[in-house]
């Protein structure tokens, strides 16, 4: 009983923290185009804080065009999302009569909890994982790869299954589609201005003869000759000085989105572990599987789909902050300390 309590209570921990991490998108967005409007009132020159001012000015009358264009991207995204997804693993649909064990298994869940039946598909690797993905009923996608149907036993199978269509039931796939389409956003921005000093309209702060760092400019400022050099001085190192605060607005927004999107991910894998405890009554076959796919997860996907699989697929693992999910580890220890399970080794099945 007291493991069913501490259970429910990390679940409703974990999705209050998701929450409010997903919040703080709407607030880099709009740091995100207050940095933008800082370059452009830079390229116009002035003061720096004519230029800031300047910015403030665009800024209050155009915050809303920022959330109607995120909005825009959104929606975009909500229809094409899937085929982009399924594009980018290689996933192919899959009927009842080609992978019977694999629906049956997948069907028979969905049977015990009321729960519409997604699309099921295969990913054609030897590497053992698997992702949901979808945005509302009649989208949802459970996907996992040929190795995982051919190495895990029936239970670890299930436990596998039953933890991707806990992502459907508790939406996280929403969430991280979501997620990560905000987060593209900001990355799109952080990798043009890692990319160069020239971003974003073509001129270099190295340059002496042209932009807005040019000592030659048409704006008068004081009324004489010297005092027009002075001002432009000034004036080009003011310049300087805000597109170099954008671009550290930038640089800090795409970041901090970074890190909101893999902290909602791993917070999402230990809900999805949770629930799979929950559906099958068998944490431990889902420690097994962990335990193989653990070994075996890697596999050729775009880097920013990481998020989506039960295991991170990318080559390249990192840890803490900047992980998209918690260690096996972690996980297993989760499992042991809120639903009572064993960390038995892994078993190769059978066989036949």
């Amino acid at each position: 009983m007291f493991q069913a309590y501490g259970l429910y209570g990390h679940i409703q921990a974990n999705r209050l923290r998701s929450a409010l991490l997903l919040a703080g998108f709407a607030v880099l967005l709009q740091a995100l185009l207050f940095s933008l409007l800082l370059i452009w009132s830079a390229f116009l020159g002035g003061t720096f804080d004519e230029i800031v001012a300047g910015a403030a000015r665009q800024f209050a009358r155009k915050w809303p065009l920022a959330m109607a264009g995120a909005l825009v991207w959104f929606v975009i995204a909500y229809f094409v999302h899937q085929s982009l997804i399924s594009l980018a693993t290689g996933a192919k649909s899959v009927t009842r009569t080609e992978a019977p064990k694999l629906y049956n298994v997948l069907e028979n869940l969905c049977i015990s909890r009321g729960l519409p039946m997604p699309a099921l598909q295969i990913i054609d690797t030897p590497a053992l994982n698997a992702y949901a993905a979808g945005l509302r009923e009649g989208q949802y996608v459970v996907a996992v790869t040929r190795g995982l149907v051919d190495t895990l036993a029936d239970d670890e199978l299930e436990a596998v299954l039953a933890h991707e269509l806990t992502h459907i039931r508790n939406r996280d796939t929403q969430l991280m589609v979501i997620a990560i389409i905000f987060a593209g956003i900001f990355a799109f921005f952080g990798d043009l201005a890692i990319r160069g000093w020239d971003f974003p309209y073509g001129w270099a702060p190295r340059s002496k003869s042209e932009g807005p760092w040019s000592t030659s400019t048409s704006h008068d400022w004081s009324g004489s000759d010297g005092g027009d050099k002075r001002s432009s001085g000034k004036g080009s190192g003011a310049a300087i000085l805000a597109i170099l605060l954008a671009v550290a607005i930038i640089l800090i927004t795409w970041g901090v989105s970074m890190l909101i999107r893999l902290a909602l991910s791993r917070s999402r894998e230990y809900l999805a572990d949770a629930g799979s405890a929950e559906l099958t009554k068998n944490p431990d076959a889902l420690i097994r599987a962990l335990r193989k796919i653990e070994t075996n997860a890697r596999f050729d996907v775009p880097s920013r789909m990481e998020a989506f699989f039960i295991e991170n697929p990318v080559a390249e693992r990192v840890s803490g902050l900047f992980s998209t999910h918690p260690s096996i580890d972690a996980r297993v220890e989760a499992l042991k300390h809120y639903a009572g399970a064993l960390d038995a080794p892994a078993q190769t099945p059978p066989s036949n």
